[in-house]
Order: C-alpha cells, then sequence, then structure tokens
C-alpha cells in the first residue's frame, strides 16, 4: 500500500501524466483499461506516483517525475562517457544540466555518431541492454570501393564470421550510391564492438561515416548534433513493450 502522505488519487496521477483530463482518466479506470502492480484499478484507487507501476491499455505511464528519458545526438568525436577521465569531449558536455545521476543506454565508439538513449531508469537500461530482449538498433554507413554488388546484403544477411565469431545483419539496404561511396542501412540486434564497421569490412565495403538512426522504436529524427529532446510517454511505453514488460 502506499504512504499515506505520498499516494495520489489514481485519475490525478494519470492526468498529470499526460494520459488525459482527469474525466477521460475515470472512465479509463471504470473501463478496466487501467493496472497498477499488475492489478485491475478501479475507482477511489490511490497510488504513489514514484513507485506505482501503472499500464493503460498494457502500455507503461510513466509517473516519477523524476525519471528522466532523453534521446541525444551524440556528435562524432564524443567519447561514450559522462564522466571521462581523460577530459576528452563527453556525453555530460551535453546534457550536464541535470541534477540526476544519468546513464547512457549502450554506447557508440567516439568515431561513431547519432542516437543514443539518456536515462536514470535502471531498470529500463538493464532490459534494453540485455542480449534476451535483441533490441534492434538502425544504422546508416557511408561505405566505400564501391559499387556494392548485389549480394553484399545477402552476404549480411545470411552472416559473416569475424574473429569473435558469426555475425548477421536483421536487415538491408542500399539507400544510395555516387562513384565508388554508398550510404546503406544495415540493422543489428547485437551490440560488439565496432560490430557494423567489421562486418562491413569482412564484405568489402570499409565505413566513412556511421550514424545510429533508431534504436528500437525511437528513431532520432531531425535532432541536430549534440541537441537532446525529452522522450514521449509513447516512446518510452514502446521501448519497455519491446524489452518484453
Amino acid at each position: 500500500m502506499p504512504q499515506a502522505d505520498t499516494a495520489e488519487r489514481l485519475q490525478k496521477v494519470l492526468a498529470a501524466a499526460g494520459v488525459g483530463s482527469r474525466r477521460a482518466c475515470e472512465d479509463l479506470i471504470f473501463r478496466r483499461r487501467v493496472t497498477v502492480n499488475g492489478k485491475v484499478a478501479k475507482l477511489g484507487d490511490k497510488v504513489d506516483p514514484d513507485t506505482a507501476e501503472i499500464l493503460v491499455d498494457g502500455q507503461r505511464v510513466i509517473t516519477n517525475k523524476k525519471l528522466v528519458y532523453l534521446a541525444l545526438n551524440k556528435p562524432r568525436g564524443v567519447v561514450s562517457s559522462l564522466d571521462d577521465e581523460k577530459g576528452r569531449t563527453e556525453l555530460a558536455d551535453f546534457v550536464g544540466q541535470f541534477d540526476v545521476r544519468l546513464h547512457h543506454v549502450g554506447r557508440l565508439d567516439a568515431d561513431s555518431e547519432g542516437l543514443l538513449l539518456i536515462t536514470n531508469d535502471g531498470e529500463l537500461t538493464n532490459k534494453l541492454t540485455h542480449p534476451r530482449y535483441e533490441i534492434q538498433k538502425t544504422y546508416v554507413a557511408e561505405v566505400v570501393n564501391g559499387p556494392l554488388p548485389r549480394n553484399v546484403g545477402r552476404q549480411l544477411l545470411a552472416g559473416v564470421e569475424l574473429e569473435d565469431g558469426p555475425a548477421k545483419a536483421d536487415g538491408f539496404k542500399l539507400l544510395g550510391a555516387l562513384g565508388k561511396t554508398a550510404q546503406v542501412e544495415i540493422v543489428l540486434h547485437e551490440g560488439r564492438k565496432h560490430i557494423v564497421r567489421r562486418m562491413m569490412e569482412e564484405v568489402g565495403h570499409p565505413v566513412t561515416r556511421l550514424i545510429r538512426t533508431a534504436v528500437g522504436p525511437v528513431r532520432l529524427g531531425d535532432l541536430r548534433p549534440g541537441g537532446f529532446r525529452h522522450l514521449s510517454q509513447a516512446e518510452v511505453a514502446a521501448l519497455f513493450k519491446a524489452a518484453g514488460s
């Protein structure tokens, strides 16, 4: 049971989280579309918004205002660290204004750029980085030694042998080509170090630029390099769903 001094009416908590008006949230509760900590909620229920696990139609609703969920467009040359001991340009240079301890979900090497999720939600981080859930990441790579033969995609989808074991793409698409340079999209669910670069090297087309454009259902969109935005309720819920909860 929530503590008396922290408990609030469920419809008030849902409305504050942006689910809808209080009247609309009452209707959702009445129609048994809301669960709290795994149980169907009822009108009159009170919850602690900082600790309750609330779902509407099976989708997680974030009610803990202390939780931060960010999408950052990591620029090239920035290390994936929030406390770099060598004094290099790091993630904290872009998201250092938050007064909570943040951590990055996975990493991008310094020469790569694009979408990096940053949060203080340890549960979500653990789920998104656990190999069991096979969260897909999408990359756009500029490669050389073109034009690309048609069998390159088939090779990557079938799997290539690397020094630390086989690696296989979940998706591959040629986006464009100019002379000996091509731009490709590659989708993977594993996160071994430099995996995209090593796979493309193995098929004879080294990467000269690598941008991560999506992590699961969250897309980079038009974020400028070094810019960040807060994830929406729908995006956070979609991440939890992709991670099996």
